[in-house]
């Protein structure tokens, strides 16, 4: 299937952290991004992505769109043959997961490609999924071959009362992979990447993982970060593989998005040697013990049960057919984390 790059490219969540930097690159490369955005008149919000677009070769407009309003994508989606989207509420604490993470992963994701179903032009969908949608724990590991997270593996133990934001990631991507099987025309391939830091085209003040690096430096983790084993992917990274997941004609299938594995104990570990002498970096690891007796007390989303199964087990993803297929090449984790910390400085965040 050939893709031609003078056609437009819809984006969800185009003011987000993810699709933000995807934006950019889309831009840069010549593209006309359609961006359906909630309000169209929320110049503050889109200040950036259209100063973006009159530095660049490409263009950029705006269509008003919901989530939750049934066609409503489907005047940005006009002309498009790829859609891209990203929009899905990232929130670790909420009293509603069922209105507020649920409803628009898996409610969003049904809209967008339904609408895809009465759009002809569209060729091809890449969602953006989740490393969660493929294990919600880092104790899932176990029932992987090999000690090790493949493509193959799927979420079965996450659910409305325990890592609610992992149940609404794994339910969308289910609902996509039913939606496209049952129809012939588009071509759907699936990112799971697993947690995103780098620097975006702006601050993201309310994203998970600016919040776990301003903690970092501005003294909540000084007493210690726990080895909480995660997998990290720059958010650059990230949006070249969206760009090679939707122009190389060989994409098919799932893919692990992941750069590095590792611990937010270690994560910490890679500022010290530049900012380790002027910010109170975490420099021990926090006891399993003191956060699993704590840790809920601080923080009402951190359960027990999720400290048993995530703390001082390390999480193993294989990314290699994103090697292979999409020639993916994953920047240096103190690259990632250094230039993630700078632009919390550069902005007085810190």
């Amino acid at each position: 299937m050939k893709i031609n790059k003078q056609n437009p490219v819809m984006v969800t969540g185009a003011t987000g952290y993810v699709a933000g930097v995807l934006v950019k690159r889309l831009l840069e490369e010549g593209i006309t991004v359609h961006a359906p955005i909630r309000n169209t008149q929320n110049s503050k919000k889109l200040n950036d992505l259209i100063a973006l677009a009159e530095k660049s070769e490409g263009d950029i407009k705006f269509f008003e769109a919901n989530l939750l309003q049934e066609g409503s994508y489907t005047a940005a989606m006009q002309g498009c043959e790829i859609v891209i989207h990203t929009a899905s509420p990232f929130i670790m604490n909420t009293k509603n997961p069922s209105k507020d993470l649920i409803e628009p992963a898996l409610e969003g994701t049904k809209n967008i490609l339904h609408s895809a179903n009465q759009i002809t032009s569209v060729k091809r969908i890449i969602l953006t999924s989740s490393c969660v949608a493929i294990a919600g724990d880092n104790a899932d590991i176990k029932q992987s071959p090999q000690d090790i997270f493949t493509e193959s593996d799927w979420n079965q133990t996450s659910s409305l009362h325990h890592q609610a934001y992992s149940f609404s990631k794994t339910l969308a991507e289910k609902a996509a992979w039913n939606i496209y099987r049952n129809q012939s025309r588009w071509k759907l391939i699936v990112l799971n990447p697993s947690a995103v830091f780098g620097p975006g085209l702006k601050l993201h003040l309310q994203s998970e993982s600016f919040n776990t690096i301003r903690q970092m430096g501005d003294g909540t983790m000084k007493m210690g970060a726990p080895k909480w084993g995660l997998g990290v992917v720059d958010v650059r990274d990230l949006a070249d593989a969206h760009i090679k997941a939707a122009f190389m004609a060989n994409a098919t299938g799932r893919y692990i998005i992941s750069g590095h594995n590792t611990t937010l104990f270690d994560l910490a570990q890679t500022l010290i040697p530049k900012y380790g002498n002027q910010y109170p970096l975490p420099r021990k690891p926090l006891p399993k013990w003191l956060l699993w007796l704590i840790g809920p007390l601080a923080n009402k989303a951190l359960s027990r049960k999720m400290i048993a199964r995530n703390v001082n087990v390390p999480w193993n993803g294989d990314n290699n057919k994103s090697k292979r297929d999409l020639n993916m090449h994953y920047r240096p984790l103190q690259q990632t984390m250094e230039d993630f910390f700078q632009q919390l400085l550069d902005h007085k965040v810190l």
